[in-house]
């Protein structure tokens, strides 16, 4: 079947070659100058042959299966983009997941921030305050040991001061008795006392 459309195109292409140049042949006589063309082989102008071989390769490629071959690439291209259209999907999906998994962990982290900082804020509050109750409790424990220290001066004090007046009294009274008793006056005195008991 090509061959009959290559035989039929050689024909349509030697009929017009050979009515191009019979036109030329009129036109020369008619004072009419005119250039010749080239002829491929003495037998068709090139454009005729150009476009014969087109439609032969055109043909061939029929035969052959181009188009099958162009539209299965096509095809596999087109199942291709769209199996990679898919896997963005899904990546996008994924993708969409973790930002909110990320933004819900922020949320949580700001959350537990926030909650850490009145955690902190309390403690410090309870240490403040220990703390100022543990110095109101060492001030009162301080001024009781002070008050205490000087109590024990104080005693002590009063204690070594009765003992030098009770000293001195009985420095005193012993001189004293010295000089106003006798032994005879301290007999009477001891009889007397013996007789009280």
């Amino acid at each position: 079947m090509a061959e009959n459309t290559e035989l039929s195109t050689t024909d349509t292409v030697v009929a017009e070659g050979t009515s191009h140049e019979a036109a030329e042949m009129a036109g020369t006589q008619a004072g009419i100058e005119h250039h010749a063309e080239p002829l491929l082989l003495g037998v068709a102008p090139p454009v005729a042959v150009v476009s014969a071989s087109m439609l032969v390769l055109l043909a061939i490629m029929v035969w052959k299966g181009l188009p099958k071959m162009i539209s299965g690439g096509l095809d596999n291209k087109i199942a291709e983009i769209k199996a990679q259209l898919e896997e963005a999907k899904t990546l996008r999906a994924e993708a969409e997941a973790l930002r909110k998994e990320y933004a819900d962990k922020i949320a949580g982290a700001e959350k537990d921030a926030a909650a850490l900082i009145e955690h902190a804020r309390h403690e410090a509050e309870t240490i403040v305050a220990k703390a100022q109750a543990d110095t109101t409790d060492v001030i009162a424990r301080r001024e009781k040991m002070a008050q205490d220290k000087i109590g024990a001066v104080e005693r002590a004090a009063v204690t070594e001061l009765r003992q030098q007046a009770a000293a001195a009294a009985a420095a005193a009274a012993s001189g004293l008795i010295r000089t106003n008793h006798s032994a005879s006056a301290d007999k009477a005195l001891v009889d007397q006392a013996i007789a009280g008991i």
